[in-house]
C-alpha cells in the first residue's frame, strides 16, 4: 500500500480547489443527502479520497498521523468568513497539567492537520465548493505560534489553580477551551480554533 505523506495529501487536494465537492462525492459514490437525511461526515469522506486515503487515518512516514479537516466558510456582506470555530483536541485536564505546550496533544494536532475550506451555502446546499487548503507550517518562534502559546499557557495556569471547571470560552484570543458536546451541563471540554484563527491560517496560506 502506497504510503500518503501530508505534502502528498496537500497536493492532491489542491487540484480540486474551485470543485464542488457535492458532485465529486457523487462520482465516488458518497452519499450526501440522497437518503433524505445528510450524512453528516460526507465531506471529510469526499476530501479523504482526494487526498488519495483510503481509510480515515493515514499513517505519515514517520508515524506521525495527519488529519484532514473541512472548514466551512460562508460569505457574509461579499467576503468568505469562517462559519463556526473548529475542534482541535479533547482536554485531557491531568495531560494539559503536565505538558508545556510544545509538548502538548493540542499543538501537536495543529501542526499535522491539514485544513480544507469549503463553502458553504445554507444547509443542505446543492453545492459545496473546495476553496483552500493549507497547513500550520510555522517555526515554533513565529509570533502567531508564540501568541497560540501564551493563550495555552494561560489556559493550563488557569486549570492549576482554579480547576477545570473554571476553564470556560470566554479565555484566549486564538485558542479556547470550553465544553464539547451537547452545551448545558457537559463536563467534557476540548481546545478550539477560534474564527479569527481559522480565517488567519487561510489568509497566511493566500
Amino acid at each position: 500500500m502506497k504510503i500518503i505523506t501530508r505534502t502528498t495529501a496537500i497536493k492532491n487536494l489542491k487540484k480540486y480547489i474551485g470543485q464542488d465537492l457535492r458532485k465529486l462525492a457523487l462520482e465516488h459514490g458518497i452519499t450526501t443527502y440522497e437518503t433524505g437525511k445528510q450524512n453528516k461526515g460526507w465531506k471529510g469522506l469526499v476530501l479523504e479520497r482526494l487526498a488519495g486515503l483510503q481509510t480515515n487515518i493515514s499513517k505519515a512516514p514517520n508515524g506521525l498521523t495527519y488529519e484532514l479537516k473541512s472548514v466551512a466558510f460562508r460569505k457574509v456582506k461579499g467576503e468568505l468568513v469562517p462559519k463556526e470555530t473548529m475542534a482541535i483536541t479533547m482536554i485531557n485536564p491531568e495531560e494539559l497539567k503536565a505538558h508545556s505546550f510544545f509538548e502538548s496533544h493540542c499543538w501537536a494536532k495543529l501542526k499535522t492537520i491539514v485544513f480544507c475550506a469549503v463553502q458553504w451555502d445554507g444547509l443542505n446546499a446543492e453545492e459545496a465548493k473546495l476553496l483552500k487548503v493549507t497547513s500550520l507550517d510555522f517555526a515554533e518562534d513565529d509570533e502567531l505560534i508564540k501568541e497560540i502559546k501564551a493563550d495555552y499557557d494561560f489556559i493550563r495556569n488557569k486549570l492549576i489553580k482554579q480547576g477545570f471547571e473554571a476553564l470556560t470560552g470566554k479565555d484566549g484570543k486564538w485558542i479556547q477551551a470550553r465544553t464539547k458536546g451537547p452545551g448545558h451541563g457537559s463536563v467534557s471540554r476540548a481546545f478550539y480554533a477560534r474564527t479569527a484563527f481559522v480565517k488567519k491560517i487561510f489568509e497566511i496560506a493566500s
